[in-house]
């Protein structure tokens, strides 16, 4: 279904249509106004780390730019604005000394959302963790989890008189497993060990989060973004069906279960419980602090097959061949039920709260002809999984909103600015933002559920 009026009338009418972004993604502006390197700088400039070297440097010059770029959001027509807040330009050190000129510039951004009529959506945490804390051990040491709640607490009681939701952090598995086990993101670790520390020091640095902002900023409703997987069965054997519950364990549970149930999944603890750190008293009460909202990031499914080589660690899974040939440019497989059988899951499986869909979008290099974006394969993913959401919501399904990944083009981690997620394009070299027809789609979509008409195509 991709016409976006009649998509639009699947969706009440207060539901949230918003688009989303990342600090060190898109605001570039690295040495600017006292911020100092936070470990992305340091990974993207270390050869072979992230493709062609590139970093965010510049990126899409977001920090210059932000008035207009506000003023692209709101002539969207959609009604919300998540970003991320740069801890390195808040406390450069990670501890120690405030740097206010990073406050001023998140002061600007807030008030200039206000002014348009947008909700402001923000994240403590974006993976740009200072590079100084890096020296004490990152994640992998317990004194971060208590630099992240003074960064919090400072945070939410200069802007939390106008955030209209918060989250501690966004997709731990990534500043996790994807970079303490797997070595691709910043730090690029690859170890067990490491990665487990990191695991648990993120998660009490989440619940002491939560208790900074609801000692400071108790009026705005906290949460916490994850990127859980969809994991799915290579086969209908009695082992694979066991692959998958060790992988959910392993990609999800390590994550939904400390919060939403106080206590790390039994057979992931029967495996790695003796590697974990020192799980302290009180540490999981902390953790499961109950939370106001839950945010979902959402691409593609996770398919698995169990590990025979009796060496494996846990979760001892190999990946499984994909079911649908549809990929996107980033080599991800397309498949909208995983999204509908995703949240149908954790939702029987664990008591939530409401949910926003925080991050959904594909990846298309398509690139300007006649300075026209025609990217009917990424306006294509949007209306499946859309009409994915809408279907959750019919069943009763508490989804609140949806944030597409991305507003605009931007620095792709490590594939840098080679993959291209945004509704907007960036031309890097002039700065120039062109809405593609994806943008133009969404914009329709978002205009008819709350009413308005304008058309920015």
């Amino acid at each position: 279904m991709t016409d976006a009026n009649t998509l639009a009338a699947r969706f009440p009418d207060d539901f949230l249509f918003g688009v989303a972004t990342a600090a060190y993604q898109i605001e570039g502006a690295t040495k600017a106004d006292g911020r100092k390197a936070c470990i992305w700088d340091a990974f993207a400039n270390m050869p072979g780390r992230v493709f062609g070297r590139h970093n965010g440097d510049v990126a899409c010059d977001h920090y210059n730019r932000w008035e207009d770029d506000l003023d692209l959001i709101k002539d969207m027509g959609v009604s919300a604005y998540r970003f991320s807040i740069a801890w390195p330009r808040i406390i450069p050190d990670g501890t120690g000394r405030v740097n206010e000129a990073g406050l001023d510039f998140y002061d600007k951004l807030l008030d200039g959302l206000k002014e348009r009529g947008i909700k402001a959506y923000a994240t403590l945490y974006h993976w740009d963790l200072p590079l100084a804390l890096a020296g004490d051990g990152g994640w992998t040491a317990r004194s971060t989890a208590y630099a992240f709640q003074r960064y919090a607490k400072l945070v939410m009681a200069r802007l939390g008189d106008r955030l209209d939701a918060v989250a501690t952090f966004n997709e731990p598995w990534c500043s996790v497993w994807l970079s303490h086990l797997y070595g691709v993101h910043a730090p690029g670790e690859r170890n067990m060990d490491a990665a487990l520390h990191a695991l648990h020091y993120t998660n009490l640095a989440h619940g002491l989060g939560i208790d900074a902002i609801r000692q400071v900023a108790p009026q705005v409703p906290a949460g916490l973004v994850l990127n859980a997987h969809s994991v799915i069965a290579g086969s209908d054997s009695a082992e694979d069906q066991a692959a998958v519950e060790r992988a959910f364990q392993f990609h999800n549970g390590v994550f939904f279960d400390p919060v939403f149930k106080g206590a790390y999944p039994d057979d992931f603890m029967d495996a790695l419980g003796d590697r974990m750190p020192v799980i302290e008293d009180g540490d999981l009460a902390v953790i499961s602090q109950k939370l106001d909202w839950w945010g979902l990031n959402y691409y593609t499914p996770m398919r698995v097959s169990h590990d025979p080589e009796p060496t494996a660690v846990f979760p001892a899974t190999v990946e499984a061949p994909p079911v649908s040939p549809v990929k996107t440019d980033i080599g991800w497989e397309v498949y909208a039920p995983a999204l509908t059988v995703l949240v149908e899951g954790l939702y029987g499986r664990y008591d939530l709260p409401r949910c926003y869909i925080t991050e959904n979008g594909a990846c298309y290099n398509t690139e300007p002809v006649d300075g026209v974006i025609d990217d009917q394969p990424r306006l294509d993913y949007y209306a499946e999984h859309l009409g994915a959401v809408a279907d959750l919501i019919g069943e009763g399904f508490p989804v609140k909103g949806y944030f597409a990944w991305s507003l605009m083009d931007n620095f792709e981690w490590a594939e840098g600015y080679r993959m291209r997620f945004g509704l907007v394009h960036v031309d890097y070299g002039t700065q120039v933002r062109t809405v593609k027809k994806s943008g133009q789609w969404y914009a329709t979509l978002a205009r008819s559920v709350s009413g308005q008409t304008e058309d920015i195509s």
